[in-house]
């Protein structure tokens, strides 16, 4: 599944740190957020599915370590970015 132009600028609207802002890690890991959401939900009714889970498991991994390098910049961003994404429990 590829994100539409029209709610790939919503989700960058929604985290960018300046106007023209396209590819912070903030961006990139809510991006990834989308794709992963959407890959969940296609499991619930395709679970024998397994050439996409593959890539399901390759988008969790970029975004594992994505946030593990914004955690290592700068903590404040990273939490701001948990809390606004809604990722962690």
């Amino acid at each position: 599944m590829t994100l539409s132009k029209a709610q790939k600028t919503d989700i960058i609207a929604g985290v960018r740190t300046h106007d023209k802002d396209t590819g912070s890690p903030e961006v990139q890991i809510a991006i990834l957020s989308e794709r992963i959401g959407y890959l969940t939900e296609h499991f619930k009714t395709h679970a024998k599915d397994h050439h996409s889970r593959r890539g399901l498991m390759m988008l969790v991994g970029q975004r594992r370590r994505l946030l593990d390098y914004l955690k290592t910049k700068d903590v404040a961003r990273y939490r701001g970015l948990i809390e606004k994404l809604g990722i962690r429990k």
